[in-house]
Order: C-alpha cells, then structure tokens, then sequence
C-alpha cells in the first residue's frame, strides 16, 4: 500500500494530511465527493455524505471512480463496509425514474414513476408522504404521478434515499433568437474550455447547477446556455446591482438588445423576452400573499437561471417546486448553503452538473492567485472583561466589533498603499466608525442604488481606492481590480460568505498581483471559533490561511 496522504475510516470520515506531497492531487479528486468538516493546521477531516455521492453521479462520476481515488491516495487499505457503502449508495441514484408516457399524436402524455426494481417502486409507494402523490398503477413497474407534483415527489424521494432521475422533458418555451456576440475565431473574446464544457453538459442534461469560482466566469454560461435554448429566459439574481450587471453583460456578450431586456424590481416592473427580477420581488407579500407570483407565468418561459442558488431564499424553493417543467439553471460558487437545505436545491433545481476546482482554474490563469490571513488581535483588558461579563448571545457582537481592530486596519490599508481596498463588515455601526477612521466611502443596505453603482465604478476606474461595504457587496459585484479585503466581521460562521467574500479578488488583474485576503479576529473569543468554520469551504478549494500576530504587522 502507498504511503499516501489519506486515512480512509469506517464511519465515512477520511483524514488528508496537509503537508503531504500528493495532498493537492488527492484533495482535488476527493472534493468531488467528500464534504470537508473540519480543516485545523495538520489533518483535515472530510466527510462521504450521500448527497456528495449523489451529486457526484449525477455529475458523471461513478463508483468505482470514486473508490479508485480512494485507494489511489490512501496509506492504508480502504475498509471493504465503506467500498460496499459507497456502491450501493451510488447506485441507489437513477434507480427509481421520472418520465413521461409515449403518446401516438406525440403530445405530452402523464406524468410517470418507473423502476426496473419492484421492491424498491413497492417501498416508496407505500410511503405515506409519496401515496398521495401517485393515481395510478398501469403497469407493474410504473405508476402514474399528479401532474402538479413532478417537485414534491422528487423532495420525498430524496429524503427517503431513493433520488429519482428526472427523464420527463422541458416546455420548449416560446422561441427567441440570441446569440453570443464576437465569439470565435479572431475575436475579441471567446469561451473557456471549462465554460463551454458546462454549458454542453448543462445543455445534455437539461437542468442542474453549474459550480464556479467567483470570477470564473459564471454569467458567461448562462449567457451562453440561453444562446444554445434560444428561448424566453427568467434569470433571479440577489439583488438589483446584480441585475443591472447581468443586463450589461448580455448586452455586451450576446445578441440581446435594450429593448429585449427587461428589469423586474423594486424600481422597475418590466416584462421582456429576457427579464431579469431580484429574489427579493419574488418573495414580497401583500396581505399575506406573494404578490408577485404572475411573474412565474407571465411569458412561456423556456429557461430560468438562479444566480447564486446558494443563496436562494426559503419561499422560492416552493414556488420552484411547481416549476419543473422548465429548464433551470443554477450558478453558484459553493453548494454550501447555512440552512442545510441543499437536498433542495438537488431535488428541485437539479443536481450538480459541473464543478471546477478554484485551484485548477487558478493555475491555468483565469483567476488571480490569492493569499489568506487570518489576524489575531488582542483585546485590551477593560473591553476583555467586558467580553467575559456579556451574556452568551451579545458575546459574538462584542468580538466582531472590538475598537481594537481599527488600528489594525489602518496598519493594513498602509502595507497595501496604492492597491484598491475593499473593507468588509457586518455592523452597520461598525461600518460608519471605519468609513470616518480611513475616511472613506461606505455602501451599505441604505445607500441608494445609483448611489452604490457611482461609487463601484469610482472604485472600477482608480478615483476611489478604499471602499467600506457592508454583506451587500457579498454577492453578484464586479470589481475587477480589488486586489486586497479585510474582513473586520462577518456572519458568525457563515461559509458561504468566507467564499463569497474571497471572490471579490479572483477576477483576473490587469497588474497581475497576488490577491490578498485578510481576516481580522479577537483572539480567544467566539469570533475565532466560527473563523474556523468560515474556513472550511475555502480550505476544501485548497487555500491555506497564514495566522499573524497584530502586533507583528507594527514592526
């Protein structure tokens, strides 16, 4: 056996030693199946989970895949309960299918649940959740599902450990040329070879997520998807700067026009052939009810793009559950959502089609190469027992806020003199002590829309080069040229937002530098213990942190 840098263990953890010379190698190949937990200074446990190994099927990858990687990198022997876990829970995927009856005048006929597995089709039907969602039982091995319910049954069957294949086809939509502009030989731009491949396999596929890293790229393969579909598209983006980043970039990439791009916000109520809306719109309530539902239905939408699926709200989940018969495709930097509802995203935007490792595109130049820091600092006495004496609930706030860091950041913004700066906080208070510490710009939730995309693109072209945001700028900004962050507080222990917040420097620099992620924690506090799950998400995509001393940083 070779001495390899993992330790395979029967409860489905493996162990990755993190200085071992094939680390990288066996890290890149295990991430496509294995969810890492934890990730200190020496080991980093993952976890095989049976949704990693779903997603992985789904994506192309199949057991013995998956195991080869297993004994490729191993140091001891794989336990043979794990291989045969591994099998049989790859195998369970596609065992039960979705799909439609054939009709003879080649109209859409019922919806449908087959297997070539009676016991496994007799258990889930019996299952008190699934029963109401079947009428009919033609044939021994299909049963005939509601019409209504193609996304809850696909919900249930996951929860149950059966995921079901989903055969049963798209609405075509209604048909609208578009086409990506100046793309080929000689042009000024044309795919990369990892965004060509995930539109293909999206577009093989029908519907899924495609996984990137910030600044690979990801409204390329949307655009690019719509330009293989050719049909009316809904694309729901996070917020409204997003959404106006989205219309310019199809306006500069693809055949798309002014007058085919519509805006439905907060500000705008318009309905187009290509109609962009926040996923705040979607979920606002009037007396009780969604009062934008129509949306959903207002054009025969023949593909609907989830920018940022990670971060897709709680309702739309049910509102998406009803719209199976569309293709969907989501974007995303990360599977990772806080609320554990990726089960969802599986079952009722699809599965996961494509995922590129950032190290991998970062080594063939597409994204900046980034170094993180984690800063220690220290409390001074008075706020330390402050701190001590806090109720358990205020403790975090205290931590994140401590007045100590401001001079850290100072420190930093002088190392990094005459790079562009963006300071990233949590505390809408916080924010405004920082701004007029540095003297700088703050966009926070409050500042006007117009307001935040002056001042971006102040930020964009050099007249500005310290920016103060608070989470809005977590999401859907480009701002190609930040080269430094400094985190000052975040979400508690929010991974997502680590990867997020970290993305904001992948786009690839004019000047070529290095990125520079700094994460600023008050030493022995709850602020350094949710750091460490923050972490997670970017020590899986193979970024290591450098912990420094605030002091050292004066020296």
């Amino acid at each position: 056996m070779a001495d390899g840098p993992l330790i395979v263990q029967s409860d489905r953890t493996v162990l990755l030693e993190v200085a071992h010379p094939d680390a990288e190698s066996a890290r890149h190949e295990l991430a496509i199946f294995a969810e890492l937990e934890r990730a200190p200074e020496h080991i980093h446990t993952y976890r095989i989970t049976r949704l990693g190994l779903w997603n992985a099927r789904a994506a192309g990858h199949d057991a013995e895949d998956m195991l080869a990687t297993l004994e490729r990198w191993s140091r001891f022997p794989v336990p043979p309960s794990v291989s045969i876990d591994i099998s049989e829970t790859v195998g369970r995927y596609g065992r039960l299918v979705i799909d439609r009856n054939r009709v003879e005048d080649g109209g859409e006929g019922e919806l449908i649940l087959k297997s070539t597995d009676a016991a496994v089709l007799a258990e889930v039907s019996k299952n008190k959740r699934i029963q109401p969602l079947l009428i009919g039982h033609p044939s021994p091995d299909t049963f005939v599902v509601d019409a209504w319910a193609r996304g809850h049954i696909k919900q249930e069957l996951l929860k149950i450990g059966w995921p079901a294949e989903d055969l049963a086809g798209y609405t075509p939509g209604t048909p609208h040329p578009i086409a990506l502009a100046d793309e080929g030989e000689g042009a000024e731009w044309t795919l990369r070879p990892y965004q060509r491949q995930a539109v293909d396999i999206f577009t093989e596929g029908g519907s899924g997520v495609v996984v990137l890293p910030c600044g690979a790229g990801k409204t390329l393969v949307g655009a690019a998807a719509m330009a293989e579909t050719k049909t009316t598209t809904l694309i729901l983006v996070t917020n409204t700067v997003s959404a106006r980043q989205w219309r310019d970039e199809l306006l500069r990439r693809t055949s798309l026009t002014p007058e085919e791009i519509g805006e439905y916000s907060g500000q705008a109520k318009e309905i187009k052939p290509v109609t962009i809306a926040t996923y705040q719109i979607l979920t606002a309530k009037r007396k009780g009810e969604y009062a934008h539902l129509a949306l959903l239905d207002a054009l025969d939408w023949g593909l609907i793009v989830y920018d940022e699926v990670h971060l897709l709200p709680a309702p739309v989940f049910k509102l998406t559950a009803d719209l199976q018969a569309r293709r969907r495709l989501g974007l995303t930097a990360t599977l990772v959502r806080e609320d554990g509802r990726e089960g969802d995203v599986f079952s009722l935007i699809g599965p996961k089609r494509f995922d590129a490792p950032w190290k991998e595109i970062e080594a063939q130049g597409f994204i900046s190469p980034a170094v993180c820091y984690e800063v220690r600092v220290d409390l001074p006495a008075g706020d330390r027992l402050e701190y001590a004496a806090a109720a358990d609930d205020e403790r975090y706030r205290l931590a994140a806020t401590a007045p100590a860091k401001i001079d850290v950041v100072r420190q930093l913004v002088e190392r990094h003199e005459g790079e562009r700066i963006l300071i990233i906080g949590q505390y809408l208070d916080q924010i405004d002590v920082l701004a007029d510490a540095l003297n700088a710009p703050k966009i926070t939730g409050q500042t006007p829309v117009d307001e935040r995309e002056e001042l971006y693109q102040a930020f964009r072209v050099g007249e500005i080069s310290v920016l103060v945001v608070s989470k809005v700028a977590n999401f859907s900004i480009d701002l190609p040229e930040a080269s430094v962050a400094i985190q000052v507080s975040g979400s508690f222990g929010s991974r997502q937002e680590e990867a997020q917040r970290l993305g904001r420097l992948l786009r690839p620099k004019k000047s070529g530098n290095t990125a520079s992620f700094y994460t600023l924690i008050a030493r022995d506090t709850v602020d350094q213990d949710f750091a460490q799950n923050r972490q997670r998400f970017l020590a899986e995509q193979g970024y290591a942190y450098t912990i420094l001393d605030a002091h050292s940083l004066a020296a």
